[in-house]
């Protein structure tokens, strides 16, 4: 016989989980006695909220569901955040808890916590294993539900006594899941498909809205022949960049509030909109009632909860992105005539380029700049949340998927350092920078333990502005520069580092970026650079709150 914590590890391992991230304690020393002679690498974490946003990271680099492991009560209660940033942004993830015996469930058991019922709203489904017998279902269930369909988190609950009992026989292991009620529609409809076509062959001024559907669908390469073929401008959200390269001549940037002058102008002229892979989020919509107000709109989504759901939509078509665009490209026998469109669209990107200013001074803008330019496309950037976050969004050139890995729908401050962590395990072939400001890296900053223990050669780049610059920007702006709590008092980011070991650079000079970026790259280890940049400079352009997406301030006309 054996017992519930090696049944658990033999149902990973079926399930191919290779890497686990994760802190032990009381409830779970059965599974980390069970993991110390496995196959399975555990990573451990100096937090567990870190453990989630890495399993996340791993997800998003390799398009495999990541998984993070926690104790009860308190353990189980730091994934929140990281569990609610991967259902956000329908990251497959599984997520395992320790609970207290199932005997005490509902006494208030030293670190006790109902984690099914807390996590409830942020997962897209959960379970309270009480039956060691049940182990192999579940697990192979909650992997099932994790990645197929709209991908997300799912959360499974285990009872010490669970993964201590011993397992009364072999049990048998379905080979396919089949789930009452979960039968995820893959096939767009057919007569969808052709209304969309018709629409498309009739377009004069067509545009792409893609977002990080297209990238979890692995639909980069169907999304790149389908606009070349239609000759049809794509815009991407901010979970979307990369879907196609950045730099390709029908591609705009992103879009929203943040986005490029040329795209928010596109989105307001166009007259066929195919949203695809997308969710109209409100950052990118900006004022809904006067988001495409002029075309008629294509909604493409494998969850059809999101077609209709903030914007009427004309051909709704419920399937995977890849298998949809796939069907398009079948069907697809004329296209509309476009080339005055593109040529109206090219003039917008000539005469409103991203800037900023060239006074000698440095610019975060210009170390994001550098560093695009240093890698060319051949590394996985990570970002944190703000005004980095955005920069990183505008100035780097993503060129393939899976590259860009940030917190879009819940915007997590701390992200970025853990999610390298699995980003890393995840594409160990790849260089991993993660572009952080100085306020969102000491959410985190003990993960710096992490990188050390394991030599993780992930480099950090804080475009330190000594504020919590996104909300100071808003203060200046909106609130007559009341900076009230946003300033932050000056860090030594190198110290720190060095403190754990890794080395480390302060740079303060625009002279002395690129070859900071390319001594840090050079470097086998982690390595951290502290950019000291203009403090209050701003992310432009910028569509105000409310305001109309094509209502942007801060811009520049060349």
């Amino acid at each position: 016989m054996k017992t519930g914590a090696r049944t658990l590890i033999e149902a990973l391992q079926r399930e191919g989980v290779d890497t686990i991230f994760g802190y032990p304690g009381g409830v779970v020393l059965p599974i980390y006695d069970e993991l110390y002679d496995s196959s399975i690498r555990h990573i451990l974490v100096r937090h567990e909220q870190a453990a989630a946003h890495a399993a996340d990271g791993y997800a998003r680099a390799s398009g495999r569901v990541g998984v993070c492991l926690a104790t009860s009560g308190p353990g189980a209660c730091n994934l929140v955040t990281g569990i609610a940033t991967a259902y956000m942004d329908s990251i497959p993830v599984v997520a395992l808890t320790g609970q207290v015996p199932t005997g005490l469930l509902g006494n208030d058991a030293f670190q006790e916590s109902d984690i099914t019922g807390i996590t409830m709203p942020v997962t897209k489904h959960n379970y309270l294993v009480k039956d060691v017998a049940d182990l192999d279902r579940v697990i192979q269930e909650a992997f099932y539900i994790a990645r197929t369909g709209r991908p997300g988190p799912v959360l499974v609950d285990l009872p010490k006594d669970v993964t201590t009992s011993q397992m009364k026989s072999g049990g048998t292991v379905p080979k396919t899941v089949s789930l009452r009620g979960y039968q995820p529609t893959y096939e767009g409809h057919v007569r969808q498909i052709d209304k969309a076509l018709d629409l498309i062959a009739r377009a004069e001024r067509p545009l792409i809205y893609a977002g990080g559907g297209v990238v979890l669908s692995g639909a980069s390469a169907e999304l790149l022949e389908f606009m070349e073929t239609a000759a049809i401008p794509v815009t991407t959200t901010l979970m979307g960049l990369g879907a196609v390269p950045g730099d390709h001549p029908l591609c705009l940037g992103m879009l929203g509030m943040h986005g490029t002058q040329s795209a928010n102008y596109a989105v307001t002229e166009c007259d066929l909109l195919l949203a695809v892979g997308v969710r109209f989020d409100d950052r990118v919509t900006g004022k809904i009632e006067t988001f495409a107000p002029n075309a008629a709109i294509v909604h493409i989504d494998i969850d059809p909860a999101e077609i209709g759901k903030n914007k009427k939509v004309d051909v709704p078509i419920v399937g995977d992105v890849k298998a949809v665009l796939q069907a398009l490209l079948r069907r697809m026998k004329k296209r509309g005539e476009t080339a005055n469109w593109v040529a109206r669209i090219n003039n917008w990107k000539a005469q409103y380029p991203l800037s900023y200013s060239d006074d000698g001074r440095l610019h975060p803008q210009y170390v994001v700049e550098q560093l695009s330019d240093v890698l060319k496309g051949e590394g996985i950037i990570v970002s944190e949340v703000g005004q980095n976050q955005m920069w990183t969004a505008l100035y780097y050139n993503f060129t393939k998927p899976r590259t860009w890995i940030t917190s879009g729908g819940l915007g997590t401050m701390g992200y970025g350092l853990p999610a390298a962590i699995g980003a890393h395990y995840a594409r160990p072939d790849m260089p991993v920078v993660d572009v952080a400001g100085d306020g969102s890296i000491q959410m985190n900053i003990q993960e710096f333990g992490t990188v050390a223990q394991y030599n993780i050669p992930v480099k950090v780049m804080i475009l330190n502005n000594m504020y919590l610059g996104m909300v100071r920007q808003w203060q200046e702006l909106f609130y007559d520069r009341r900076y009230s709590y946003t300033e932050l008092p000056p860090v030594d980011f190198v110290k720190i580092a060095n403190a754990y070991g890794i080395e480390g650079l302060k740079v303060e000079e625009k002279d002395g970026v690129r070859g900071a970026i390319e001594t840090a790259l050079a470097t086998d280890g982690p390595f951290v650079l502290d950019f000291r940049v203009e403090r209050e400079e701003n992310v432009f352009p910028m569509v105000p709150a409310g305001a109309a997406i094509n209502e942007m301030i801060g811009v520049r006309q060349r």
